[in-house]
């Protein structure tokens, strides 16, 4: 992956079959307080004007349509859209809390970008010869097979794995861990979970060969990131986007 600028935003991009990917930091918005600056989230109870002037800075610098920008209320499931079109009225364009439950997209058409919002969870993109997808990868959504549903609606090939928490920070219970048991070796030290490694297994065990992660840690880095095992309810939210190139 590759660090890129515009305009005081900064973002890691990543280069996939036919397709980008693009991980988002906290750089270059206008919101204030917990939320500085660049929050992307309306259900944080960020000022609503200034998350929408975020979302615009954001997709401008991507070179993306904010109205074909692909958002749903995530809810750390297993649920993946495939979309055809955008959808009218667009909830990224104009933020509203009114979005379906969804943790994931799809789409083969070009000009469409799917996204999540994550502060900790990690953003996953995939891309195969079925088109491009973006997860909301959390725990409970790896465990709940996410991954595996994912790969399958755009028959993936590669995947490019975003900041999120690391196994340096990410304490879990037994539950957690239970839930990976049959990963195997290697997943944890104790009570600290390696949620990358996790992706990392579950998109091999899905046959997606070619994978890239970006190994940050969101919340060993707050110039960078948001973190919400760091900084409690009120923070804001990075995104990942992935798009097919024209």
């Amino acid at each position: 992956m590759l660090w890129r600028e515009h305009d005081e935003l900064r973002w890691l991009e990543a280069e996939l079959p036919g397709a980008r990917a693009a991980f988002t930091t906290r750089l270059g918005g206008v919101s204030t307080g917990p939320y500085g600056s660049l929050n992307l989230a309306i259900l944080t109870d960020d000022r609503r004007d200034a998350v929408r002037e975020n979302r615009n800075r954001a997709a401008a610098a991507l070179g993306l349509r904010p109205e074909r920008v692909l958002i749903g209320r995530q809810v750390h499931g297993a649920e993946i859209a495939t979309h055809e079109s955008a959808p009218e009225p667009s909830a990224y364009a104009e933020p509203g809390p009114d979005l379906p439950a969804l943790d994931g997209h799809a789409t083969s058409r070009a000009g469409l970008a799917p996204l999540v919002m994550v502060a900790d969870c990690l953003p996953v993109a995939l891309a195969g010869p079925g088109g491009v997808a973006m997860l909301h990868c959390g725990w409970r959504g790896l465990a709940a097979g996410i991954v595996e549903r994912g790969a399958r609606a755009v028959d993936a090939s590669a995947a490019a794995i975003g900041p999120g928490i690391g196994p340096c920070c990410y304490e879990v219970g037994e539950e957690v861990l239970d839930a990976f048991e049959d990963l195997g070796d290697g997943i944890n030290e104790d009570r600290l979970l390696d949620l990358p490694e996790v992706a990392r297994r579950l998109l091999d065990r899905a046959g997606v060969d070619s994978v890239e992660a970006s190994d940050l840690c969101t919340s060993c880095n707050p110039e960078l990131f948001f973190s919400h095992r760091r900084d409690g309810e009120r923070t804001g939210r990075q995104a990942g986007f992935t798009w097919l190139e024209a």
